[in-house]
């Protein structure tokens, strides 16, 4: 079998080890954790564990975690004008321009009651026009209550946002901030606290852990989701019904737990990658943009374009060399269209079509980005060898 190097961990990352090993232990504890008998009791404990250690990871209690199925159930969950902060609850919708696809449907705020917030040239939120926006709000009658919704680290860009500061921009106007941390948990230390954030959406596959886990983190004892997206059975302390995925939670706790050990270690090692990456490539083409350059970035992102041509071209022909990497979110219906982000960035279209995204993890090796620059260079003579020539 031929050796592929997997650089799109910002789509999926692959099940650490430690994650596949507690879950196939947990494949044997059979009972309904909801149940009070010994196997049901075994079943909690596990769920129990892996709460922990997903709140250790960002630096929450675990009683501020509530299992879900993913980042996206986690946006449905939290992006309702029933979620109450001090007895109120929220009733305008702001969403910054460049937010991941699952939070730009609004999802239970009606369009009447959603603006989107500019960002600049580097991708970063323009906290100008969110100040504006607030203002104008502020005069509503009866007064307006707002949530932003806002990524800690965009996915196509690698793009850190300044959540602090705009966290504390709706915090003085009585509203409440959703941070989408599911890029940068586990790549970056996270602390929710610090951040000054009302609630933090993960997901466990970005880091190692399984598929459909997720988790959305508030203070439950003094906020309440007062419309629950799935009801039912009083699971998730009434939050979210349904009989939890007990080997999906494991998994997402022990790759929660192994991401934590390695933060010591694991930015400077991505950054170092990174970096190598970059300069392998921009020696190859050296007029290639790096979007959102400007600005601080994860350090295992890099999202290029090189003028004059497509990603399409690029990727078909990378991957037949073995090169797994992708054109932007992998949560657009699989086809390489144009980035809502780059849009909002004010990239032009041209140089848009043409934009990749390499994205490291914790499985990515040096050989990885030195396999990607050798396969670079065999498509990138092969595609210009079929330029045409244009006469002087």
């Amino acid at each position: 079998m031929a050796i592929r190097h997997y650089l799109d961990h910002n789509a999926t990352s692959p099940l650490r080890p430690q994650a596949r090993a507690a879950m196939i232990l947990a494949l044997d504890q059979f009972g309904n954790p909801s149940s009070i008998h010994a196997e049901g009791r075994a079943a909690r404990g596990l769920i129990e564990e892996a709460r922990a250690q997903v709140a250790s990871l960002v630096g929450a209690s675990p009683a501020n975690v509530v299992f879900t199925s993913g980042g996206t159930e986690a946006a449905a969950l939290a992006l309702t004008p029933d979620f109450i902060k001090a007895g109120q609850k929220a009733d305008h919708l702001l969403l910054c321009a460049t937010e991941h696809p699952c939070m730009l449907s609004g999802h239970r705020f009606p369009a009447e009651h959603t603006q989107n917030v500019k960002v600049r040239p580097d991708g970063r939120i323009d906290l100008d026009h969110l100040m504006a926006l607030l203002a104008g709000l502020s005069g509503t009658r009866p007064m307006t209550r707002p949530m932003l919704a806002l990524q800690l680290a965009n996915n196509e860009t690698g793009v850190l946002q300044p959540v602090n500061e705009a966290a504390e921009l709706i915090a003085q106007a009585g509203g409440i901030t959703i941070c989408d941390a599911v890029q940068a948990a586990g790549r970056i230390a996270v602390n929710w606290k610090a951040l000054g954030v009302d609630a933090l959406i993960l997901s466990a596959h970005k880091f190692g852990g399984p598929k459909g886990a997720g988790a959305l983190i508030y203070d439950t004892k003094t906020m309440d989701i007062g419309s629950k997206l799935i009801r039912g059975g009083g699971q998730e302390k009434g939050q979210r019904a349904g009989t939890e995925n007990v080997t999906g939670l494991v998994g997402f706790g022990a790759a929660a737990q192994a991401a934590l050990a390695d933060l010591s270690v694991e930015p400077q090692r991505l950054l170092n990658l990174r970096q190598h990456c970059e300069q392998g490539l921009k020696e190859l083409a050296p007029d290639l943009i790096v979007f959102g350059e400007a600005a601080p970035r994860l350090p295992n992102t890099l999202a290029f374009a090189i003028p004059g041509l497509t990603a399409e071209t690029l990727l078909i022909a990378l991957d037949l060399a073995g090169i797994s990497i992708s054109s932007g979110s992998a949560c657009s219906s699989g086809k390489v269209q144009a980035s809502h982000v780059l849009r909002a960035m004010g990239i032009a279209a041209d140089l848009a079509k043409g934009a990749l995204r390499i994205s490291m993890g914790w499985s990515t090796t040096q050989a990885d980005i030195e396999g990607l620059c050798a396969a670079m260079q065999k498509v990138l003579i092969k595609v210009r060898s079929r330029r045409p020539i244009v006469a002087a």
